[in-house]
């Protein structure tokens, strides 16, 4: 039995075909200037919590989240720095933390988590941790920021 024709990629002869690059607007900042601006942000965040100012580190590491094809390392950086801020906060402060951020950072603090929880022995992620403001943020923004989490397509 001959089973190369698994190996054809029938997209492209499909004029129809939708692609990944289709599903939303590119980042306008090009892969160095995402880099340098994931860098900047974590020295923010790390000044940010050597304050106590972890809302405010939150802030600024969820404000414009690197996204598209080209842009791994800034996304691992940014991802770092969030799993940093997360595993810093005090279980208590948890829910005035989450409830004190803006619904679009929200959204992005659950892309982070789902992200976190992708990655297994990842860095210094720790699933109860995840899992802990995993349900702080469902409690406070309700399902709907999962929804839109999981159904967003600029992936960070």
């Amino acid at each position: 039995m001959d089973i190369n024709f698994r190996k054809i990629d029938v997209d492209a002869y499909d004029e129809d075909v939708l692609l990944e690059t289709e599903l939303y607007d590119p980042d306008p900042r090009g892969p160095q200037s995402v880099i340098e601006d994931a860098k900047a942000k974590a020295a923010s965040v790390r000044t940010s919590l050597s304050k106590g100012d972890t809302v405010g580190a939150l802030v600024i590491i969820l404000d414009n989240p690197p996204y598209g094809p080209d842009v791994e390392e800034a996304k691992n950086l940014t991802l770092q720095t969030v799993v940093t801020v997360l595993n810093s906060t005090k279980a208590t402060d948890i829910p005035n933390v989450v409830k004190s951020l803006p619904p679009e950072a929200q959204d992005t603090l659950m892309k982070y988590l789902y992200k976190g929880m992708g990655l297994p022995g990842w860095g210094d992620v720790s699933g109860s941790v995840l899992l802990g403001w995993h349900e702080k943020l469902t409690e406070v923004a309700g399902t709907g920021c999962i929804v839109r989490a999981m159904t967003d397509r600029r992936l960070v």
